[in-house]
């Protein structure tokens, strides 16, 4: 295959922190075998429970405690970028909902999730409080330049647009998109609409079913699934190129045609 591998590992994570690193380790693996020089895992990755409580802030580690150390060791070891949800300690009573993306050497971009899922009945702020308005922050795998956003950001476009104009050309979106009445289609609406008003590709992992909708996938920056998943757990990887993203923005300039700029105050 030409091009840089990337997968998207759907699992659920559990109030078992050991388990989540074991099932991570074992898709990172699998995904390794499979050619994939990036593997991306789920929002809530290092722990979750349903409905959220007071085990959210009893189980919050910080950037540089045991989860992101194995992530590390374990990116080192298979000499690949991985991506995954961290539940960060933060402050009064809260923890913050990080996307930690690290190589063999250490964390290379850290994203706290901007906008909360404090919607359908769901209050994401009552236990995690939002990641400032801070620049995005890339990383490059193999020359292609990568940004992270997460989950309930997909539905505002102006995030997605920043971190473009930053340089991204894979936006990178770990997930717990819970199920409900048109919410798959929502997911994937929404991740397919991200791709091409940006014309880059989208990677999205989210939990499987019962809890989220599934249906992790890699986008094209035409709006078309490389590969996909279903409801259940597995692995899926698809190979990108920046010639593609070349080709679409040639037919389709929308980026260079655009007569508004996204600003933060």
């Amino acid at each position: 295959m030409t091009g840089i591998g990337i997968a998207v590992g759907q699992f659920a994570p559990t109030a078992d922190k050991r388990a989540n690193l074991a099932e991570i380790e074992r898709l990172a693996r699998a995904a390794k075998d499979r050619g994939a020089r990036l593997a991306l895992f789920p929002e809530y990755s290092s722990f979750f429970v349903n409905p959220m409580d007071e085990t959210l802030v009893a189980n919050a580690e910080p950037v540089n405690g045991p989860f992101v150390a194995r992530l590390i060791e374990l990116a080192g070891a298979l000499d690949m970028h991985l991506v995954a949800g961290l539940i960060e300690t933060g402050d009064a009573g809260r923890v913050r909902n990080t996307a930690v993306a690290v190589d063999g050497g250490g964390v290379v971009a850290l994203y706290r999730k901007q906008h909360l899922y404090d919607a359908f009945g769901q209050r994401e702020s009552d236990w995690v409080e939002p990641g400032g308005l801070e620049p995005p922050q890339t990383f490059a795998v193999d020359g292609l330049t990568v940004g992270l956003m997460t989950c309930y950001d997909l539905r505002f476009p102006e995030l997605s647009r920043t971190i473009v104009d930053a340089g991204a050309e894979l936006l990178l979106v770990p997930a717990e998109w819970v199920r409900g009445p048109l919410k798959e289609h929502h997911w994937s609406t929404l991740l397919e609409a991200r791709a091409i008003e940006n014309t880059v590709f989208v990677a999205a992992a989210d939990h499987p079913a019962p809890i989220g909708v599934g249906r992790s996938a890699v986008i094209d920056p035409q709006g078309v699934a490389l590969a996909a998943l279903g409801a259940d757990p597995g692995l899926a990887v698809a190979w990108v190129d920046r010639e593609a993203i070349e080709r679409t923005r040639a037919v389709n300039p929308a980026l260079r045609l655009r007569r508004y700029r996204v600003t933060t105050g």
